[in-house]
């Protein structure tokens, strides 16, 4: 096939009256869609539930963004059953022919990327440039798997004896279940499905009960771009009612899961119970959250490290596995950089997100409402609180405030767990040694910062700092297809890299195959 070189889709230039304008009318077309139903696709079919999940905007609660149908035991079944049979057709397509699929998908989500920002901002109450950064993402995850999967196709080269042939190649799994979050619903589930699907295996997909609409549209997408039917299907529902049974079926091969570590370790162990006609092992390709730091000695740019410790911990209203939810601050600057990041974090707006200017949003639900405002009463005992306030009442919205404790001690409850919400704990260190060890104390691995100009302190970090992706001068969040493989340590998940090169290959199985002549 004759590509164009990889790159990253660009992003929208807010500024410009051009983009602005597109995306008011798109957020009018959508609107005006709100409060439709989404019911199951299983076999290319649309299947009716006795129930449904209404999906609500964590902007105005009262409003109903969609219902989508709420599988049952009985249409999982039916599901992981439907894939299973699609296995055999599917795995034998060639694999150019499964990558042109994956880019036809990313040019149908080039068209129409202006209605799905609208339905993230609705659904997810993403501010435009986050909304924006999280499509791009997922068009990047099809542009990249797709041409991952021609790298790959023939295998990989081995030694051979004089006399033999021998050949190292990849082959399908199975049929995977790719349980996805709500913080980044377009992206991960598209990139977690694309990749299984790219690599010849059958896909249930089932979406956050928080965005199943966003996964709705996903699976329009991956149905138009030519998916047969049978090999991807969208099986919204609640996980305590259909997550234990096709994490634990026999006919499920592997299972790919981004969300928080308690439900991560249950798919975990869960996965490695062989039960009844279980013939295989079942792999978990997991992502499970973290309590990432940034650290700032005394050789810093103190203004550039205050600015990317604000974007990092507040973007998308700190709902991001990546964002900064501890500053470690060198005791000689401790004052001054907390200083800078509570007058920074002062200015953002807080609201609705069909504003342009919008920066910080609600969080995704009551429930999420409820525990980080837990959480910032906790942390009244534990800090002192310089910046934010009690949230207000969610029935007028799901908004938290930039929230900043102080003077926190290193294990204190809001230093050491994961907030998911927009609270930022400052920990002063006593020299760099100190600000790497308290980093590291965490049962979590995921990313991390260091702001540095000394360079004995940035090569030990580079070794030392425990967080599968670590930055420079720079913010820890928004990590890019194909140039930031992103995954984490502890218990941060499986160190999967998603967006890199050794992500397809744990969605296939390594054959090697002699001939002697």
């Amino acid at each position: 096939m004759g590509l164009i070189p990889y790159e990253n889709e660009k992003y929208q230039d807010w500024s410009d009256e051009g983009p602005r304008e597109k995306m008011r009318a798109a957020l009018a077309g959508v609107g005006g869609a709100l409060g439709r139903s989404y019911p199951l696709i299983v076999g290319g079919k649309r299947i009716e539930t006795d129930g449904e999940i209404a999906s609500l905007d964590p902007s105005d609660p009262s409003r109903v963004v969609g219902y989508a149908g709420r599988a049952t035991e009985r249409e999982a079944d039916m599901a992981l059953q439907t894939a299973t049979e699609a296995f055999g057709s599917w795995s034998r397509t060639t694999p150019e022919a499964r990558a042109r699929i994956m880019l036809r998908a990313a040019g149908i989500m080039r068209r129409r990327k202006f209605e799905l920002l609208a339905w993230e901002v609705y659904e997810g109450g993403k501010p435009w440039s986050e909304a924006d950064a999280q499509v791009a993402e997922a068009i990047d995850f099809l542009e990249y798997y797709a041409r991952e999967m021609l790298r790959l196709k023939d295998g990989v080269p081995i030694y051979a004896v004089p006399g033999e042939e021998s050949r190292y190649f990849y082959q399908p799994m199975g049929v995977g279940v790719v349980i996805a979050p709500w913080n980044f619903p377009t992206a991960i589930l598209t990139g977690m499905a694309s990749a299984a699907l790219v690599a010849g295996n059958t896909v249930v997909m089932k979406p956050s009960e928080f965005t199943p609409i966003t996964g709705a549209l996903v699976a329009e997408i991956f149905e138009e771009a030519g998916v047969p039917d049978g090999v991807m299907g969208y099986l919204p529902g609640y996980g305590s009612e259909i997550g234990d049974y096709l994490v634990s079926d026999a006919r499920t091969r592997f299972v790919s899961f981004t969300g928080s570590m308690k439900t991560g370790l249950r798919i975990n162990e869960l996965a490695a119970r062989q039960v009844e006609r279980q013939r295989w092992i079942k792999r978990v390709i997991a992502e499970m959250g973290g309590k990432d730091a940034m650290i700032v000695d005394d050789s810093a740019d103190l203004d550039s490290a205050a600015a990317d410790i604000v974007k990092s911990a507040y973007g998308y209203s700190g709902q991001k596995c990546s964002a900064a939810s501890r500053a470690i601050l060198h005791a000689d600057v401790y004052d001054e950089v907390l200083g800078k990041v509570v007058e920074r974090a002062r200015g953002l707006k807080i609201g609705a997100p069909e504003s342009a200017d919008v920066s910080v949003g609600p969080v995704i639900s009551e429930p999420q409402f409820e525990k980080v405002s837990g959480y910032i009463d906790v942390g009244k005992d534990e800090g002192e609180r310089v910046l934010g306030e009690d949230p207000g009442d969610p029935k007028n919205g799901y908004f938290v405030p930039p929230t900043i404790y102080a003077g926190v001690d290193p294990g204190a409850k809001i230093a050491q767990e994961e907030i998911f919400g927009p609270v930022l704990s400052v920990i002063r260190a006593r020299d760099f040694d100190d600000a790497l060890k308290i980093a590291n104390d965490n049962p979590y691995g995921l990313t991390g910062g260091v702001y540095s100009r000394n360079r004995e302190h940035l090569e030990r970090a580079r070794h030392e700092f425990k967080a599968g992706n670590v930055y420079f001068n720079r913010g820890i969040t928004g990590a890019l297809v194909g140039v930031q493989p992103f995954g984490g340590l502890g218990l941060s998940g499986t160190d999967s890299k998603a967006g890199g090169p050794d992500y397809l290959p744990l969605h296939m199985l390594a054959r090697t195959v002699v001939e002697r002549f």
